[in-house]
């Protein structure tokens, strides 16, 4: 391939230049029999910056495409493109214009918002995955992974619950609990401001588990599991476990909503951040 054929390109972002290069990539494959190169340049915020690069590289490249948010920079760089004579294209202005006229409003003009969403879903993304891998007891060897780890046991919500708080961000694994079996050494190695504990009205646990028995087909009066009288034990002795361990917040589940229970666990978690911030900063 000749160097006639090679096509050199300037990207200025003031994020990553992801953005800029993929819409770039994806016009040049319409081109299939060129070559093309690119220069990068990230977090764009001052005038300077596009000058030393305008200065250092507009006699080598054909062309300079950026996603530039900020007007005053985006007409600077057709500035330099025009005194300089190398091709510009503006990838963001124009909707950015379109926008502003349909609602009415002028666009924030905040540098790298794109890639704080990005960066928030891949977050969120991963949260729901860690919590998927570690549902039921599951890996309970990563708990200093997590950044929340839910006890109760069963059919207190864990599993739901869990999957609600990944799609806030938060990594969650939770912890079955079963009368007579100990708990796992590594849930009291943890920061045990991580574990938040579940419990429920023996009454709303017993017409649960009948409810989930009828389902499946089996008869509640034949499997321990829904008797009335071993739920009350279960939550008795899961409610005395709690009292053992004070550092872990409980949260009573009976008839509510899984945002509300969620909400309240989210609320304490920003409130220790605060208290850890202010201590912090005295």
């Amino acid at each position: 391939m000749s160097t006639q054929q090679r096509v050199k390109i300037i990207i200025l972002s003031d994020g990553t230049g992801e953005t800029a290069t993929s819409l770039v990539r994806a016009a040049m494959a319409q081109f299939a029999d060129k070559d093309i190169y690119f220069t990068r340049y990230k977090n764009i915020r001052e005038k300077e910056q596009i000058l030393a690069i305008f200065e250092e590289n507009s006699l080598h490249h054909h062309l300079v495409a950026h996603t530039i948010v900020s007007s005053e920079l985006r007409g600077y760089i057709l500035e330099l493109s025009r005194k300089y004579k190398v091709k510009c294209v503006d990838l963001i202005g124009p909707m950015l214009s379109s926008l502003s006229t349909a609602f009415k409003i002028e666009p924030d003009n905040k540098p790298g918002k794109l890639h704080e969403v990005n960066a928030e879903y891949f977050k969120r993304v991963s949260a729901v995955e860690f919590t998927v891998n570690h549902d039921d007891g599951q890996n309970y060897q990563n708990l200093h992974e997590a950044d929340v780890i839910l006890v109760g046991v069963s059919r207190t919500s864990k599993t739901p619950l869990s999957l609600y708080l990944s799609l806030e961000g938060l990594k969650v694994i939770n912890i079955p609990l079963i009368k007579g079996m100990k708990l796992p050494e590594l849930l009291h190695q943890v920061d045990q401001r991580k574990i938040f504990a579940l419990t429920i009205d023996p009454e709303a646990l017993h017409q649960i588990r009948t409810n989930r028995l009828s389902r499946l087909g089996v008869s509640s009066d034949s499997d321990q599991y829904a008797n009335m009288n071993l739920v009350v034990e279960e939550i008795e002795w899961a409610n005395s476990l709690f009292k053992e361990n004070k550092r872990w917040p409980v949260f009573n589940v009976t008839n509510k909503a899984l945002e509300e229970t969620a909400s309240e666990i989210i609320k304490l978690i920003n409130q220790r951040k605060v208290n850890r911030f202010i201590k912090n900063d005295s």
